[in-house]
């Protein structure tokens, strides 16, 4: 039986699984119960799982190819998170749990890898070295950095890394298999001008913050327009205004939060980060205000490294229909915590589209409304194994120094 077979046969089960977490969504290192439910498994499966920051799960899968004690290992990753939003869908397998829902598609990873699990066990011959799986929680919050802190790329050493995930921005059918920067580092700004509050009908005797912040935001935006190069995609975006108390009172402050997102690594020439902090001296010498100015890096960009990406590709090309058609080009601005492993051993990240509007997959992530097209399940499990396989017919010269 072939491995797509083998897969096919399982199909029931991934769904099943992925409806299970889906109607018991977790929020970031809440997940008891999914990491309960994934330890079982994996032991039923014949792997001895342990845990990384009380709700991370890892196990590791030794290869018995000749060779195998000598051989490199693989992580493959899923995020095992919810968020807090209430579902609107009308589903049987609705979530349970009021205001927590799986709107980002990690139910989907988590099955998917399950299910590779079972089937890279049926063949540890095909593996020359080791295969860990690595349960990732809090991913939504940067939880990836923390499980490498917690040890998740040792015992056993890490030598690459791969890891999927279902795409609405792409229609179910095509995968999304991209060198370079994929997922967009995010910059987390919190800024508080400060002006001297006063009276409405005599603004004169004070000093306007709200008036300095309308400028900022606007005198912001050239930024991404005309100070960060056009071929450097950058997202400036203020996304909460805070200030005031009364309609004719002159407030002392406002308070702005937004973030900053991009597809490079900012070098001096280009730092936006840098840049904005600029902008908002600037522009708060102007009004005579003064300011507090906070930016904190959440995630970084997300690198895929040529060398794991062909390996994608060739596997990519074994399962589309079309490959020129199949097989896209695609970068999203979202941010994404998997940079916490692909700075430190070569990565790929890869999406698997799942938008079908008639089956009303096509809501953004995040959504209330949003939901997969359950038979891209099955195409996420296949990338994994076969990949897998092909990574351990190889032969590598990994670097072995890590930042």
């Amino acid at each position: 039986m072939n491995i797509r077979d083998e897969i096919r046969e399982l199909t029931d089960e991934l769904i099943h699984i992925r409806r299970d977490l889906h109607m018991h969504p977790e929020l970031g290192f809440e997940e008891f119960r999914t990491a309960d439910i994934i330890e079982t498994y994996l032991r039923d499966l014949g792997l001895q799982p342990g845990r990384l920051a009380e709700t991370g799960v890892v196990a590791t899968l030794a290869g018995s190819a000749v060779g195998s004690s000598d051989g490199p290992t693989l992580m493959l990753r899923a995020d095992i998170d919810a968020l807090p939003i209430h579902e609107e869908n009308d589903l049987p397998y609705k979530s349970l749990n009021d205001g927590v829902m799986h709107a980002c598609g990690h139910d989907a990873h988590t099955a998917i890898l399950l299910i590779t699990a079972k089937v890279l066990m049926q063949h540890p011959e095909r593996i020359v070295g080791k295969v860990k799986f690595l349960f990732q929680p809090n991913e939504e919050v940067a939880g990836a950095e923390i499980m490498v802190e917690a040890g998740a790329l040792e015992n056993p050493r890490v030598d690459a890394a791969m890891g999927i995930h279902v795409w609405t921005p792409l229609l179910s059918g095509q995968i999304g298999v991209t060198e370079g920067g994929v997922m967009a580092s995010m910059d987390v700004f919190h800024i508080v001008i400060k002006g001297k509050g006063g009276h409405t009908g005599y603004p004169d005797s004070a000093i306007d913050p709200i008036i300095c912040a309308a400028n900022l935001i606007e005198t912001a935006q050239r930024i991404q327009t005309r100070d960060i190069s056009l071929l450097y995609p950058t997202a400036l975006m203020f996304a909460k205004i805070n200030s005031g108390t009364k309609n004719n009172i002159i407030p002392d402050e406002v308070v702005l939060e937004g973030t900053l997102r991009y597809l490079y690594e900012p070098t001096e020439e280009f730092n936006p980060s840098k840049r904005l902090e600029e902008v908002v001296q600037s522009v708060c010498a102007v009004h005579r205000c003064d300011y507090d100015f906070t930016i904190e890096t959440e995630n970084e960009v997300v690198v895929n490294a040529p060398e794991i990406i062909q390996l994608v590709r060739e596997t990519a090309s074994e399962i589309v229909e079309n490959r020129k058609k199949d097989i896209v080009e695609h970068r999203s601005m979202a941010g994404e915590d998997f940079a916490a492993y692909a700075k430190r051993v070569p990565s790929a990240f890869i999406h698997v589209g799942t938008r079908d509007p008639k089956k009303e997959t096509d809501y953004p992530h995040h959504s209330a409304r949003f939901n997969i097209d359950e038979e891209t399940l099955p195409t996420g499990v296949e990338l994994f194994v076969r990949t897998t396989e092909r990574f351990f017919e190889r032969e590598w010269n990994f670097d072995v120094s890590r930042s």
